[in-house]
């Protein structure tokens, strides 16, 4: 699958002067004699073109634009013609080649050609990456939002793990969506179909935490009056999330390790054990390990869950999400509400941008509730009276042009409701610039529409 242009023709001077005038244009280009080597080397997913003489020995280049729509229709052929081949070319326009030239061509015209043959199919191949994301994004359930690459990383890795049945550490400052991530895990797993029970091991007193993960049987302590199944039995088929672990008596550490060990439970008060089908994924804002290493929580419990860890990056290691999350929080409180909101103006992102977010997701959330809920009045209000120029004067030139520029171009999309060629007029910007400031920053006119 090398290069992204694939030129085919049986003579060899046009395919080297061909080769040579693209690969000046920093082009990446890769040339063929013959149509059978391109036919055995394609796949439907490359991004790249294809220009293809007509008369060729073997397979002509009419039959191969043929080959090729029937694995791709969206894909660009175009076909090089000689003076008497001009109606052949016609009838294959028609049946779907891009575009065709007459030789002899000069230059600028096929670097023309290209250069379009290439925008179409770049945005073909996006358009069919972000269906297969909204699709996914679209589902009942939790979504993990954000266009950054850690969280990019994020989604991948979890989809890697989702249905495996070990074991899971969640860690991430308060307010990162611990529990979303947990969610997100269960629901698109082989477990869906069963339960997934949560409990905060730091919000339940200690005396009754042991009872409500094991259950017990009537008469096992002098209030219990019946039997109750506990959360590990009610979870069996599922998954248990376990908050706070590090919040977890010492005493009752011991007793989940067994559990984890040995997939058993014995409820208090019985002797009967049951066996368990379960995915624990446990949570934590502290660092497990330091805590373990100084004797506040178990060492072999620590490194029993540690199998497989996600880490979730806080949100001031992600502020180019910050406009996306804040546009999806302020839609739901709408719907909620039965309120409606205009888009926020470019100074109140640039604010937004310049917040260190100590309370993470929890925090813009709730932000943007209040933005719903207030309206016109709403403003940027930082912790502790710190005025935003004191925030701003930390970042360097660069990342303040930077940031003002992505304003600028998410303010303008958000006005012309994702149309490209709108805002690529209100900003006096190229087709190709404004496509490659919006890749860089993770925007997509879906976003807007």
């Amino acid at each position: 699958m090398k290069g992204l242009i694939w030129f085919i023709d049986d003579d060899e001077h046009i395919r080297r002067v061909v080769q040579q005038s693209l690969s000046l244009a920093d082009y990446e280009v890769a040339t063929y004699e013959s149509a059978a080597a391109v036919l055995k080397a394609y796949q439907p997913d490359w991004p790249g073109i294809i220009i293809t003489d007509i008369n060729m020995p073997g397979i002509s280049g009419i039959e191969l634009l043929k080959q090729i729509l029937q694995q791709d229709a969206t894909q660009p052929v175009i076909l090089l013609t000689g003076h008497g081949d001009i109606s052949t070319a016609v009838k294959a326009m028609q049946a779907g080649a891009y575009d065709f030239i007459e030789k002899p061509f000069d230059s600028d015209l096929i670097l023309d050609v290209v250069r379009r043959a290439l925008e179409k199919r770049q945005l073909t191949i996006e358009n069919q990456r972000l269906k297969v994301e909204v699709a996914t994004q679209s589902a009942p359930g939790p979504r993990i939002l954000g266009n950054n690459a850690a969280i990019g990383n994020l989604r991948r890795l979890i989809h890697q793990i989702m249905n495996t049945p070990t074991d899971i550490l969640i860690e991430g400052e308060t307010g990162t969506g611990k529990e979303l991530i947990a969610r997100y895990l269960h629901e698109h797993s082989n477990r869906a179909k069963h339960h997934f029970v949560a409990i905060n091991c730091g919000a339940i007193p200690e005396h009754l935490i042991e009872s409500e993960l094991f259950g017990h049987t009537a008469g096992a302590f002098t209030s219990a009056e019946q039997k109750r199944i506990g959360k590990l039995e009610y979870a069996n088929g599922g998954t248990l999330f376990l908050d706070e672990i590090e919040s977890m008596p010492l005493s009752l550490q011991i007793k989940l390790l067994r559990v984890l060990e040995e997939r058993q439970v014995q409820p208090l008060g019985s002797n009967r054990l049951i066996n368990l089908d379960i995915r624990v994924v446990a949570a934590t804002k502290e660092d497990l390990l330091a805590k373990s290493e100084q004797g506040a929580f178990r060492n072999d419990l620590y490194y029993r869950l540690n199998v497989l860890t996600i880490k979730i990056p806080p949100l001031r290691d992600r502020l180019d999400d910050v406009p996306l999350l804040f546009q999806h929080f302020a839609s739901v409180a709408a719907a909620r509400y039965g309120r409606e909101f205009s888009p926020i103006t470019t100074e109140q992102q640039q604010a937004l941008l310049q917040h260190d977010w100590p309370g993470n997701v929890r925090e813009l959330r709730n932000w943007a509730e209040r933005y719903v809920l207030i309206g016109s009045d709403w403003r940027i209000e930082l912790p502790g009276n710190q005025a935003i120029e004191d925030i701003q004067s930390r970042q360097t030139l660069p990342e303040k042009v930077e940031r003002f520029e992505q304003a600028l171009i998410e303010e303008a999309l958000k006005q012309h409701q994702g149309s490209i060629k709108e805002t690529m007029v209100s900003l006096g910007l190229p087709r190709k610039t404004l496509y490659d400031k919006m890749k860089k920053y993770g925007l997509t006119r879906q976003d807007y529409q």
